[in-house]
């Protein structure tokens, strides 16, 4: 029995980060599709972090006064079955714009706060954290690789139909999972915000954004990058595919790597590195192949540098502000960070007629991060010595 709660939650986040890879995947191609340009397009993917600043800390602080992240998630993910409909079927940039932000300030407290279960259930059923979070890279990765097959065969416009079918499955699989008792300790939101407005916590945000941006620009328009090379829709999806699944792979080994180093802030350091290295390989691909070979660098980058810097907030925040505190921490990993990296990234694009450049930039940005990591952590090194 004691195994049922993770089984439920792995299922969970299987389905609903399936129903992720739809959008994130192929929504700016189906908007490339309905003829927009690539600033409209970075105007259209900013607007769900630009939404999620404000929707994720609000639902976090929510589940954090009653107690509950199920019923949270429950709200969130039926109100994304409902906008889905009226998104998918608007033509206008500005209906679009209107409809986005309401489906995205749905979409993205609801992987927030899957990640902050799997965190309480990983520690209450003593597993790994990353062990139960890789089934929701295992989901996109999966259907990354499936839809870009099916939509390249049928087209883009059955997109709506295979959201709708993992956002349904994603709804019914919630009524499994298992709430995690909290603390019962009363809150407020004075409280909250003098939690999560703490010096050291507010600059590791801000210095670990150097990387996050370049990470979520990448994410909103590798699709087009790929297109630009002369590739197809299955080789979108077999580029996320082969990212994600190697994210997977570094959440599943996840108890075996992290011993190598004491301190989490060595392995953040290190991704941060890596990812500029990423970029500036990237900037020099000449075919589509050569973005899918380079893909599992993913796996090295994102998926150490998140579960890391996920498992630093952890042990900053009060167990009475957890997910409070990991929802002001997410809203700027993919909230604040997307908003710039898409705006950004499309602008860039524009102006310069092409991705490479763009991604020459990211990766001067990623080793500005990598640096700044650094005196981060040899200034809190410093306060510890003078402390002791």
């Amino acid at each position: 029995m004691k195994k049922q709660p993770v089984l439920f939650l792995s299922l969970f986040l299987f389905f609903f980060h399936s129903s992720v890879a739809m959008t994130a995947t192929f929504l700016p191609s189906y908007f490339q599709e309905k003829g927009l340009s690539a600033s409209e397009i970075g105007w259209l993917m900013a607007i769900g972090p630009f939404m999620a600043l404000f929707s994720q800390p609000f639902w976090g602080y929510m589940s954090d006064k009653y107690k509950t992240v199920k019923r949270i998630v429950m709200i969130c993910s039926g109100s994304l079955i409902v906008m889905s409909f009226f998104l998918f079927q608007a033509d206008s940039f500005w209906m679009l714009m209107l409809i986005a932000a309401i489906f995205f300030s749905f979409q993205s407290p609801v992987g927030a706060l899957g990640d902050s279960l799997s965190q309480k259930t990983a520690v209450l059923h003593r597993v790994q954290f990353g062990q139960i979070r890789m089934w929701g890279s295992v989901g996109f990765a999966v259907t990354s690789l499936l839809g870009g097959f099916i939509l390249g065969q049928v087209g883009l416009d059955y997109l709506f139909y295979l959201f709708l079918t993992y956002a349904i499955l994603t709804f019914a699989v919630i009524q499994k999972i298992s709430d995690v008792t909290a603390s019962s300790k009363i809150i407020n939101m004075k409280e909250a915000a003098k939690v999560v407005s703490n010096p050291s916590f507010l600059w590791f945000l801000v210095i670990i954004m150097l990387v996050t941006i370049t990470h979520r620009a990448n994410d909103m328009f590798i699709g087009l990058y790929v297109t630009e090379l002369g590739g197809s829709e299955s080789q979108i999806g077999l580029a996320w595919f082969m990212g994600v699944a190697s994210e997977a792979a570094i959440f599943m080994f996840s108890a075996y790597w992290i011993r190598l180093f004491k301190r989490n802030i060595t392995f953040v350091i290190l991704a941060a590195g890596l990812y500029g290295v990423r970029w500036m390989l990237y900037a020099l691909a000449t075919e589509p192949i050569h973005l899918i070979l380079l893909q599992p660098l993913h796996g090295l980058t994102f998926g150490v540098f998140y579960l890391c810097t996920f498992q630093i907030v952890t042990k900053i925040m009060p167990e009475e502000f957890l997910a409070t505190g990991q929802m002001v921490f997410i809203s700027a990993f993919f909230g604040l960070s997307g908003i710039i990296g898409s705006l950004g990234g499309g602008w860039m694009i524009d102006w310069t007629g092409g991705a490479a450049d763009l991604y020459q930039l990211l990766g001067w940005f990623a080793f500005a991060g990598c640096i700044g990591l650094v005196l981060y952590d040899q200034t809190g090194r410093k306060k510890e010595l003078k402390k002791s």
